[in-house]
């Protein structure tokens, strides 16, 4: 079998999925090759574009194999300037490219105005016009060689995020048209939120042949007529390790699929009821070390939703070989600083926590389980060991109005020498939420595949209203915006880690 993922998304480390899915066909003994044709469709392109007469592009052509250099190397996270510079030049050959072929196109983003990836019928035309897609004539002879290659006749594609759609549907379109014989299957993030859509009509029956929800590993080997297995296997990265935009290769790895909370509102993890799965912490432990060894990372990624406590303990105990960070709670056991210390010991460079709302009554009413002076006794802690904090907020919940978000800013303020970057959201309405039924709602995008809807904020606290206060008041902050300035453009979480590890070395 073939697996692929398509452009676009952050050009920094390998696709979880690939590895996850090739880990446990090939435990079944199927044969198994798998491509990121993001990795190379992002390289085909920034090589074979033309600078524009402005003297910023023709800098960011001239220096596109040094500025590709110097994201590899380490020393480049020390120096901000230059961090964000390479970025941006790299960034600018994309943008020049997009230009030429009338699409906007970012290092973390694909948007084409003609085709929105939230109309089914507009990702039908794409199919039928995927000639015109500005990655063809890079994925039409890659496909062709590897089907050739692999002989296969089934082709998986994961599709996880917006941003992918639209490449992934010409790329579908192409296979269609020039090898119809093929199976296509496709899974991932975005096909998983599409399928628990309430107004879901199945439009993609002539272009894919099934879609898969949720966890696909299962699924796929029962679809290639393979006996399901019964333990979480562990992913493969051969084949996945070269040309990603980081110093060093970064590995991947959940220790849990779906959330061990799952009660917040609003969240997918509940309006799409996914079920909760939990490796052994004995398990996490036996393979990170494997991996570690066949990867040689510089970093590790844990993707959970949030690492269970009882993993933290173990990886508390144990130790990882290389530095690591990932998504965590604001629970009981970080209030431990012996523990938080411990923790640092073990490789932990930073931790992403959803703290969402500085004020108690709203994360009540959200249902988030944090008690903010826990929150705070964490924060705290967590700068005294030395773990960098990466904290998402989100503005604009129902439950919110103008003095709830001011009691934010007053949260961050006071925390600020603890808070390494901040993630700003405004809320957007699950479509698929049962809290959607209570509000009244109207269409937030045109078009079928929309996962969000508009609503009337029961306290008048509009998008509008919440824009003037970020950038009125809380970006203006002199206590914050100075963290907001920490955050490393496009790459964000994913490179944070690589910055702060450098900034602890230069200590």
């Amino acid at each position: 079998m073939l697996i692929i993922h398509p452009p676009l998304t952050k050009p920094c480390e390998p696709p979880p999925a690939l590895a996850y899915l090739a880990g446990a066909l090939k435990f079944r003994g199927v044969t198994t090759t798998v491509c990121d044709m993001n990795i190379e469709a992002v390289h085909y392109l920034l090589e074979k574009t033309q600078a524009k007469d402005d003297t910023w592009s023709r800098r960011a052509v001239k220096n596109l194999q040094r500025n590709i250099d110097a994201l590899k190397n380490t020393k480049t996270y020390q120096n901000k300037d230059r961090y964000r510079r390479a970025v941006a030049d790299i960034n600018r050959v994309l943008e020049i490219a997009g230009q030429h072929a009338g699409i906007h196109l970012t290092l973390a983003n694909y948007v084409d105005d003609n085709y929105s990836p939230l109309k089914s019928a507009d990702l039908i035309r794409v199919a039928q016009n995927y000639s015109e897609n500005i990655f063809f004539p890079y994925f039409a002879p890659r496909l062709d060689q590897l089907l050739e290659t692999t002989q296969t006749k089934t082709i998986g594609i994961s599709i996880s995020y917006l941003s992918q759609a639209i490449c992934s549907f010409a790329m579908i379109g192409y296979l269609r048209a020039r090898h119809p014989k093929i199976k296509i299957i496709a899974g991932g993030g975005l096909i998983t939120t599409w399928l628990s859509h309430p107004g879901w009509t199945q439009p993609f029956t002539k272009l894919i042949d099934t879609l898969i929800a949720g966890k696909g590993e299962n699924q796929l080997l029962s679809l290639l007529g393979q006996e399901e297995s019964k333990e979480n296997l562990p992913p493969t990265y051969e084949g996945l390790q070269n040309n990603y935009l980081s110093p060093g290769f970064v590995l991947p790895y959940t220790t849990s699929r779906g959330c061990f909370w799952k009660k917040c509102n609003f969240c997918p993890e509940t309006s799409e009821d996914n079920p909760y799965e939990h490796i052994a912490p004995k398990q996490t432990i036996f393979e990170l070390s494997m991996l570690a060894e066949q990867t040689q990372p510089a970093l590790i990624h844990l993707l959970d939703n949030a690492i269970s406590s009882s993993t933290l303990k173990a990886i508390q105990k144990n130790g990882l070989a290389v530095p690591w960070y990932g998504f965590a709670r604001f629970e009981k056991l970080l209030t431990n600083k012996e523990f938080c210390y411990q923790l640092k010991k073990s490789g932990c460079i930073m931790l992403k926590i959803g703290l969402e709302s500085g004020d108690q009554k709203v994360l009540e009413q959200m249902n988030k389980g944090i008690d903010l002076q826990l929150a705070s006794t964490v924060l705290r802690n967590l700068q005294e060991v030395g773990i960098a904090t990466y904290i998402y907020l989100l503005f604009g919940t129902p439950a919110e109005d103008l003095e709830s978000a001011e009691k934010t800013q007053l949260f961050v303020e006071q925390h600020h020498e603890a808070i390494s970057y901040l993630n700003l959201a405004i809320f957007n309405l699950p479509v698929c939420s049962p809290e959607a039924r209570q509000l009244p709602i109207s269409k937030f995008y045109d078009g079928d595949l929309s996962i969000y809807c508009n609503f009337e904020h029961p306290k008048g606290w509009n998008r509008g209203k919440i824009r003037r206060f970020l950038d009125s008041s809380f970006k203006r902050s002199a206590e914050i915006a100075p963290i907001l300035q920490n955050d490393p453009p496009f790459f964000t979480s994913n490179h944070a880690p690589f910055i702060s590890l450098q900034k602890e070395l230069k200590k």
